[in-house]
């Protein structure tokens, strides 16, 4: 039990701090950080993190160069501490902000401890820049000579990449200082906007995820009034999301140039510890097979809706033979569960764990974050997973890679705050790994053709927002930076740009009208980590060859799996990729992974 968890057990959970309010879904206990975001605890934290950076920066600045290895990797163990202290802070004020973003008690306090850290997180800035100062022939003697310092070397390996790339200390104080009310405040301006948007249907006001939720439902009537609602709402605020946009993207272009970097995928790149030719291969091999994934599926389904043309609300429906029954939390939960007991008992136990305890927020709500995602919050505390179900196969999907990325990171954990994260390319791994099994499973127990039909174009259709929609969105900031480069981007150019790359990926059987032109404006990936959206299609594609090998030699493949999450961050992809005999520089890697999806489809025409 972490010792936060210990302290938290003997104090009262204040109201405030629930967020329950007798839903008969879980919903998460973040006492788990703190008792309350007004406890004595917290303040006295923050204060900590105030006085121990003062004090890393007088014991350290000037002197790095002149540590020996075992007094190097000390100040390295003092900084990752240092910066577990700073993790479970922020962790848990963006975890309650996202449990309700409209209440104002809960989104003062994200913003400021967002600044208090920011302040004092300056003190430390000194430290990767004299790291980077060192000679490499000393640093690597030095990490052969010490067993503390060589515990820390894939961390120095990662903060050296950066070296080519780096300004003078005064430069990085002043871009990180002025980030709190930079490029994080226009973030937080999207966040909030998002949240207070409501889209209006037959008279009534509801969420995004409601309305999101209704585009893969049966009915076409209510599909077209949701993708119409959608549409005029997000047209309406047009001129906020295009400043955001022109703003942000600017502000990237400036510290690129300044950094050196050559495009603005480069730093995507750099920190995902990718090549930029690696990245280049995917792009250019999904783009390649637009035609024989999306543009073959989707001119399938509009045959299936007796239609020439598709109409874009349709694109996620249910096909006609799908009969898909709502899933129950419980039923969600043993599928998933199930699922990954199959592959191993020891995948099920870890996940077992999220639902044991209150782990997971499960139902949608007004003022809580869009979308689902999965938090690794610090190693001393554990990950929390956010969902928004409302009880469909994708729920369940979503369920099953949110809970992957879970046990992702329980697992690498071990590694300390410094190393357990994975580059984002790595990080999707076993999320998108949890959801082939979910997928493999309910599949393999499906004997009826139609009900197998209908199963298999739901996969194909997820598979295709993870890595044709992915690249599609990445082709779109990739235009959207180099128009951006000419001077502020009008909102009739932005949506002409998403209109096009739509048109592109999505192929001649997809019809759409002008309420679609807005619909670029809630994809939060855009502002908030730019070129991220690659990440999926290179996890999707990488699983798709993982599981290809699984297949192939089922014996003691688990273990493997497991030993490359427990690695976290501390291998290259190269190096976690090489036990199962695959290499992503492979020029024939990427079509292993497209040919399953190919193969569905193929399958798909059969039936």
């Amino acid at each position: 039990m972490p010792a936060s968890k210990k302290a938290a057990a003997k104090t009262k959970k204040p109201a405030l701090e629930s967020v329950a309010k007798k839903s008969p879904l879980p919903t998460w206990d973040l006492t788990d950080f703190y008792p309350s975001h007004t406890h004595a605890s917290v303040k006295a934290d923050i204060e900590k993190v105030a006085k121990d950076a003062v004090s890393f920066q007088k014991s350290y600045q000037g002197k790095v160069s002149k540590l020996s290895g075992d007094e190097l990797g000390k100040a390295i163990s003092k900084y990752e501490n240092l910066h577990e202290l700073i993790g479970k802070l922020g962790s848990y004020a963006s975890l309650l902000n996202a449990t309700d973003m409209l209440n104002g008690d809960y989104t003062r306090f994200y913003q400021n401890t967002l600044e208090a850290l920011n302040e004092h997180t300056t003190h430390l800035i000194f430290f990767s820049l004299e790291i980077n100062a060192l000679d490499e022939k000393k640093l690597k003697q030095a990490i052969k000579e010490s067993k503390k310092l060589a515990h820390y070397a894939p961390w120095l390996r990662d903060v050296r990449i950066m070296k080519p790339y780096q300004l003078s200390e005064i430069e990085e104080k002043l871009l990180h200082e002025k980030s709190i009310t930079g490029a994080q405040a226009w973030s937080r301006l999207f966040d909030e906007t998002l949240t207070r948007l409501t889209f209006e249907m037959d008279g009534k006001k509801m969420q995004l995820e409601q309305v999101l939720h209704l585009l893969s439902g049966k009915d076409a009537a209510t599909r077209k009034k949701a993708a119409h609602s959608l549409g005029k709402t997000f047209n309406a605020n047009l001129p906020i999301f295009t400043t955001i946009t022109n703003v942000l993207a600017k502000d990237k272009a400036i510290e690129d140039r300044l950094r050196g970097f050559k495009a603005p995928i480069s730093s995507r790149n750099l920190a995902n510890l990718v090549e930029d030719d690696v990245v280049d291969a995917l792009l250019k091999a999904v783009k390649k097979s637009y035609p024989k994934l999306s543009h073959r599926y989707y001119k399938m389904k509009a045959g299936w809706f007796k239609q020439k043309q598709l109409n874009y609300w349709d694109r996620n429906a249910p096909i006609p033979e799908d009969a898909d029954q709502p899933f129950t939390w419980e039923r969600a939960r043993d599928t998933v569960l199930d699922a990954y007991g199959r592959f191993s008992p020891k995948l099920r136990e870890l996940g077992q764990e999220f639902f044991d305890k209150p782990w997971i927020d499960v139902p949608t709500r007004p003022g809580k974050a869009t979308g689902a995602f999965a938090h690794p919050t610090v190693p001393s505390v554990h990950p929390y997973l956010l969902l928004n179900f409302q009880g469909k196969l994708r729920d369940v999907m979503t369920l099953a890679h949110e809970l992957g990325h879970g046990v992702h990171q329980v697992l690498s954990a071990k590694q300390g705050a410094l190393m357990a994260d994975t580059p984002l390319t790595l990080a999707e791994t076993a999320s998108v790994f949890g959801e082939q099994l979910t997928f493999r499973a309910l599949l393999d127990q499906q004997k009826d053709k139609k009900k197998r039909k209908a199963m298999l174009a739901s996969k194909v259709e997820d598979m295709l927002n993870t890595v044709v929609r992915q690249v599609a969105f990445c082709e779109f900031e990739r235009r959207i930076h180099a128009e951006r480069a000419k001077g502020e981007i009008p909102q009739e150019k932005i949506c002409d740009i998403w209109m096009d790359v739509q048109k592109e990926s999505l192929g001649p059987a997809l019809k759409f009208d002008d309420h679609y032109r807005g619909y670029w404006a809630y994809i939060s990936h855009f502002i908030h980590s730019p070129f991220y959206v690659y990440a999926y299609a290179f996890g999707d594609c990488l699983v798709n060859a993982l599981y290809a090998a699984y297949l192939e030699k089922p014996k003691g493949f688990p273990e493997k799996y497991f030993a490359m999450l427990e690695a976290g961050g501390t291998l290259h992809h190269k190096e976690l990729l090489a036990p199962f005999g695959l290499d992503a520089t492979a020029p024939a890697f990427w079509q292993k992974g497209l040919n399953v999806i190919s193969g569905f489809i193929d399958e798909l025409e059969t039936l």
